[in-house]
């Protein structure tokens, strides 16, 4: 048993949540752990089926006496975001997370902790081996690949789910209820280019964006976090006016993550290197009073590197590029006039790559509104074309609009105020939560998500609270036995 889970409760929670984190799970790569999911079922006796695409449905009979209770299904997805801290040596497909107890939470040594969604499988393990609960008919649902295209949820077969009441275990604030998200589309601008020789008479360099926070793209959007791409940007469009000619621009890993770390490779006349650490410098205070104490920690650098005399990218293409991440929004849009405090429309500038002739950038737009949404990805859209780029707009996933007479909304209302004495707050999420998608798959479907508090998620300070873990195991209880 990992030290870290050492005497907590509820201990089989603990104990699955220990015997996943043992087991790579990034987007794409589930086999391993849907592997063992089924192992388990078949131990445990328990109807286990899989479909073509990795989702995995396991079944669990009524106690005697509840065979006429309706069945609820219990779902979370398998993968989890892999990220870590730059120094931070780890093989996300062959390396178990590490995880780590600081006072009240469980976190992970210098990774992504994988709580999301590792907290609703883990539930759903122990609630699969749990004896004493009397409860009706249960399914599992356990999805795969949601951090990267909600792939498992969109090709979900209608047939594989007898239920129709569902509890996703995919949210991140205990004593909230969860009964709508924002739908969300990602735009991809790509720009081609013929590299040109290096300048002579050129320094080579490295500017980097380093030491922030990170987080979720819709959970925490509007934190004001900083954004790597950003502000790497604005140090390239004023060391370009000094004759800088860019070699490749590298930041983002996810496109559902506000990106902590971005750099680029540049040449720059050798006559204007001191004008450009003054540059660099001014602009590293710059940022960190801007950002205040929100992400204290980050830092922008400029470093001699070593280049091999790479080509550079084409100087009409460097402009339009610099310039179109400049013009692209990034974060807050537009806030709910309906619900206080909800973000409704956000754009995320999530990931930029270079590769041999070409760059890519990977933005991600949110919104509940689907008016709202379609504004936003014009405009990103807008702004690629007019820089030049070739435009992709993904299928996206749809939101899933509130029920606020949900039957399954007040037996968990209920649950909670007969456990804990006062009311769960009800409320909707500035994320992608598979319902939406589930509730076009499965019409008719009755939903509502829960979960313990979390904070960090797709960041390396992802931390699950360990008190809130067993608030939400209770009442996760309270609502399958009461369940009529």
């Amino acid at each position: 048993m990992s030290d870290a889970i050492r005497g907590l409760e509820p201990e089989s929670f603990w104990r699955c949540f220990a015997e996943i984190a043992r087991i790579p799970r990034p987007s794409g790569h589930e086999a391993r752990i849907g592997a063992f999911i089924l192992d388990r079922a078949r131990k445990l006796g328990l109807e286990a089926v899989q479909d073509d695409c990795g989702n995995i449905v396991v079944r669990k009979p009524a106690s005697p006496g509840k065979e006429k209770v309706a069945g609820i299904c219990l779902q979370s997805h398998l993968d989890m975001v892999c990220e870590k801290n730059a120094d931070k040596v780890h093989d996300f497909l062959n390396d178990p997370i590490e995880l780590v107890r600081r006072d009240q939470v469980i976190t992970a040594n210098g990774t992504t902790l994988g709580a999301d969604n590792g907290v609703g499988v883990a539930a759903s393990l122990a609630l699969m081996e749990e004896g004493s609960l009397r409860h009706g008919p249960l399914e599992f649902l356990f999805t795969v690949e949601e951090e990267t295209g909600l792939t498992g949820a969109k090709n979900l077969s209608p047939a594989l789910v007898r239920s129709r009441t569902l509890l996703n275990l995919d949210s991140e604030e205990e004593g909230a209820l969860y009964i709508g998200c924002a739908g969300g589309k990602d735009t991809v601008g790509c720009w081609s280019f013929d590299a040109e020789a290096a300048p002579a008479d050129a320094v080579a360099l490295a500017v980097a964006v380093k030491g922030l926070r990170g987080g979720h793209s819709g959970l925490e959007i509007d934190k004001g976090l900083g954004n790597a791409i950003k502000l790497l940007n604005r140090a390239l469009c004023g060391l370009s006016e000094m004759g800088a000619r860019v070699v490749a621009m590298n930041g983002g890993n996810m496109r559902n993550a506000i990106p902590r770390e971005a750099a680029a490779k540049l040449y720059l006349p050798a006559a204007n290197l001191a004008q450009a650490e003054a540059l660099v410098s001014e602009l590293d205070l710059v940022f960190r009073k801007e950002l205040g104490t929100i992400d204290p920690g980050v830092k922008l650098t400029i470093s001699r590197e070593d280049l091999g005399g790479a080509k550079v990218i084409g100087a009409a293409v460097q402009e339009k590029l610099l310039k179109a991440v400049s013009a692209l929004p990034s974060g807050v849009q537009r806030m709910s006039h309906d619900i206080t405090g909800l973000v409704e429309t956000s754009t995320n500038v999530s990931v930029i790559s270079t590769s041999e002739g070409g760059v890519t950038l990977v933005t991600s737009q949110r919104s509940s509104s689907a008016s709202r949404l379609r504004e936003v990805v014009e405009s990103v859209e807008s702004i690629f074309e007019l820089g030049g780029a070739m435009v992709e707009v993904s299928e996206g996933y749809p939101g899933w609009q509130p029920n606020v007479d949900s039957a399954i909304l007040k037996l968990a209302q209920d649950s909670y105020r007969a456990l804990y004495g006062r009311d769960a707050e009800v409320k909707a999420i500035h994320a992608g939560l598979e319902c939406g998608i589930i509730g076009e798959r499965i019409p008719g479907m009755d939903m509502v998500s829960l979960g313990p508090n979390m904070e960090k998620v797709h960041s390396p300070e992802e931390k699950v609270y360990i008190d809130s873990v067993a608030k939400f195991w209770n009442f996760l209880l309270e609502i399958l036995k009461t369940a009529q």
